[in-house]
């Protein structure tokens, strides 16, 4: 075990799966010679050279594009986009390409390729750069969504995202980078998809999230554990595959639940989450499911981005509302 911030789980991962496969790939703007705006691919270039450490340019769509190309050669290409906000300017190659290739082809081509892009508030970003957009690609059959929340997660989902054999939306939270760490195991590991995680035990409300909501969760936990109340707190780590029984599991610990996320609330991955339990455990349910969103508005100026991005705060007062239904 080592002590890592995500970042330095992302870098191990992606030199340590490098080593091992000689087919796989990094591209994307600024990850060879910077190595990258965020420093998660730092010294990769120098140790692979810059066929295996490809800057490319500034055009999300021709790094995607390129990315199917090199799959479909038999290469294993992982791509960054600085932010997942600019993915829209790629979202025909990604949900239209990358994501059909293996429908297309009656399983003949399929794209193994992971596409790394941070999202996220709270760290004062210019416009584009902290949508939470995973609702908008989760959508799309053929691409899998992975979103880790820990340092551990971040290293052993990346490295499972990188040997899957069809694409992989693996997306990193920006205010996680440095100020998430954990002890992260050495060598080779990877976590499924599709099994979420524990965060905490408890048995008065469940409180859902995902990526960087789970710090705000487990907090909002600790304030309520103050005030009495005993929540539940899952991590989804993945939102394509979903673990539903899982959901459903969590949710019958306690009868009431609270999900959690960064995107808007209509439309948002969270009303996927609500429709699914509503669905699958409607008599468990002793209070109706509440939903901790952004406001649907555009994302705000970094000066008033605390008042945009869900807080702890907004959800003890909503989980507190759900004990008193």
């Amino acid at each position: 075990m080592a002590e890592m911030t995500m970042i330095e789980a992302i870098r191990s991962a992606l030199r340590l799966e490098m080593e091992r496969d000689e087919r796989v790939i990094v591209m994307g703007e600024d990850v060879g010679q910077l190595g990258g705006v965020f420093r998660a691919t730092d010294g990769l270039r120098q140790f692979f050279g810059p066929s295996r450490v490809v800057d490319t340019p500034l055009a999300e769509s021709v790094i995607a594009g390129s990315a199917l190309g090199l799959a479909l050669t038999g290469l294993v290409p992982v791509i960054e986009i600085q932010f997942l906000g600019f993915a829209q300017n790629a979202y025909h190659q990604i949900c239209q390409q990358l994501a059909r290739s293996r429908y297309r082809t009656r399983g003949a081509q399929p794209a193994q390729i992971t596409v790394r892009a941070p999202f996220g508030g709270n760290v004062r970003t210019p416009e584009f750069h902290s949508d939470s957009m995973e609702s908008q690609f989760a959508q799309n059959t053929g691409l899998k969504i992975v979103m880790p929340a820990s340092a551990p997660d971040a290293k052993g989902l990346l490295l499972q995202s990188i040997r899957d054999p069809d694409p992989v939306l693996f997306l990193e939270p920006l205010r996680g980078y440095r100020m998430i760490s954990g002890e992260v195991p050495d060598g080779d590991y990877t976590v499924p998809f599709g099994a979420l995680r524990t965060v905490r035990e408890g048995s008065d409300v469940t409180l859902v999230a995902w990526s960087g909501s789970v710090p705000v969760a487990a907090e909002a936990a600790e304030l309520l554990d103050a005030k009495g109340v005993s929540a539940h707190v899952v991590d989804l780590r993945t939102l394509v595959p979903l673990d539903e029984a899982g959901l459903v599991a969590a949710l019958e610990r306690t009868g009431r639940c609270v999900v959690v996320h960064e995107a808007p609330a209509t439309a948002g991955f969270g009303a996927e989450v609500v429709a699914l339990l509503q669905e699958q455990a409607f008599y468990s349910l002793e209070a109706p499911l509440r939903r901790v969103a952004a406001p649907d508005s555009h994302y705000p100026l970094p000066g008033v981005e605390r008042d945009f991005v869900p807080g702890a705060g907004l959800v003890v007062r909503a989980a507190l509302e759900t004990l008193e239904a």
